[in-house]
């Protein structure tokens, strides 16, 4: 008997807002723009989110990056990297010592133009160990990378990122030709598995690998009294011990330069995770605050629909004084007004779904822009969508209910 009450109700609302359909439509709309506005906003804020975390995938996983430091001469303090007080054997100490390192690549970089027949490059070299390889998580798409061998024999082999490529072979299979790099013919042994963009914006397939003796002698150039300093030492901590390896470390090298305990250290240590997952927790407030904006005009759908309903329980105030007349109870005139306002709602919401989407397509088509429409958002907004209707469709609802059938029989 209620189940059959309260279709009975949908009946009688549907037809309601059928008869005004323009009235309808136009009070949707708000509600419509609302969900669209969540959806598309949210998928905009959560592409955001998933383009930084694949950046930070791209960095390696668990990586730290050992800088060399200041040192302080005549009272005069140098910055960071200016000064070279890494060495490859610092390096080779970490792996040996720190049991939490899992790999340690010393390394050191230099700008240099690269020729190969009629085209030339210029890009960043960096001269390392083959450990680099593991810490950062590099692929070698085709040939193989160079050897403990090469790095012992200063080979002059190199391993190519696909933007030096794209700029030097016009589609040629660069694998086994020879460069120029100053002057110095190299061959190319193999290449990188594309890494795209850094989270600081960096291209990291624009960079040429070689061992880090041939980089020293033959590219960048050191004096022999300098020979074995080097810029930086990349680290990969083991699964979970990232702060473990930094203490280790930190102990390590302040040992091995002999600085007193009143002395600072002479090397910087960065948790590159850490820095960039602040640039992630940012665009995740981003995501939020879009959201949230969004939101309002939710809201303000709600209480266009209110104000519809209201005008709607005057103009069939008659028709409400009749049914009671009749014999329906205040139950029944307050579930017909709460369900056209939550159709109204639901429809709504429907509809702004699919534009929602559509829009984050759209935006991401043309703003090339990476979006991601998450199933939790379009539950959320419809659910959100439906209790607007309920919230705002309560009192216009209420009010229709609980009129004196005598007055609402001689309203004019």
């Amino acid at each position: 008997m209620h189940t059959r009450k309260i279709l009975a109700s949908m009946k009688i609302a549907l037809r309601a807002l059928r008869v005004n359909k323009m009235r309808s439509a136009l009070t949707m709309l708000g509600i419509i723009i609302g969900v669209a506005a969540v959806i598309a906003m949210v998928a905009v804020g959560s592409g955001a989110q998933e383009r930084i975390r694949e950046q930070i995938a791209s960095i390696g996983s668990n990586l730290i990056v050992v800088l060399s430091g200041s040192i302080t001469s005549s009272g005069i303090r140098t910055g960071t990297g200016n000064a070279q007080t890494l060495t490859e054997d610092d390096a080779r100490a970490i792996m040996r010592e720190c049991d939490a390192a899992a790999y340690a690549a010393p390394a050191v970089r230099g700008g240099a133009q690269i020729v190969f027949g009629n085209n030339n490059w210029g890009t960043q070299i960096l001269g390392t160990t083959p450990d680099y390889l593991s810490v950062r998580d590099l692929q070698v798409e085709q040939g193989q990378p160079f050897t403990t061998s090469d790095v012992e024999a200063a080979s002059k082999v190199a391993l190519l990122g696909k933007t030096v490529i794209d700029n030097l072979f016009n589609g040629e299979n660069p694998v086994g030709q020879i460069i120029r790099i100053k002057t110095v013919p190299f061959t190319v042994i193999a290449t990188l598995v594309p890494k795209g963009q850094s989270p600081t914006g960096q291209d990291q397939d624009d960079v040429v690998l070689m061992p880090i003796g041939t980089a020293k002698k033959k590219v960048i150039g050191t004096s022999q009294a300098n020979y074995a300093a080097v810029g930086s030492i990349y680290v990969q901590a083991r699964e979970g011990r990232t702060d473990d390896v930094q203490d280790q470390m930190k102990a390590l090298l302040r040992q091995r330069h002999h600085l007193q305990a009143n002395e600072d250290d002479d090397f910087t240590i960065r948790n590159m995770e850490e820095v960039f997952k602040a640039q992630e927790t940012s665009a995740r407030v981003m995501s939020i605050l879009l959201a949230a904006i969004a939101s309002v005009s939710l809201i303000v759908g709600g209480i266009g629909i209110m104000n519809i309903m209201l005008v709607s329980v005057s103009e069939r105030t008659k028709e409400i004084g009749l049914r009671q007349a009749v014999g329906a109870k205040t139950r029944d005139i307050l579930s017909q007004f709460l369900v056209e306002a939550v159709t109204l709602s639901i429809v709504g919401g429907a509809i702004g779904i699919a534009l929602g989407i559509t829009a984050s397509m759209l935006i991401s088509y043309f703003a090339q822009w990476s979006t991601v429409v998450s199933p939790g958002s379009i539950v959320v907004a419809f659910l959100f969508s439906a209790l607007v209707g309920v919230f705002f469709g309560f009192y216009p609802a209420r009010k229709a209910a609980y009129m004196d059938p005598i007055e609402a029989l001689h309203y004019e």
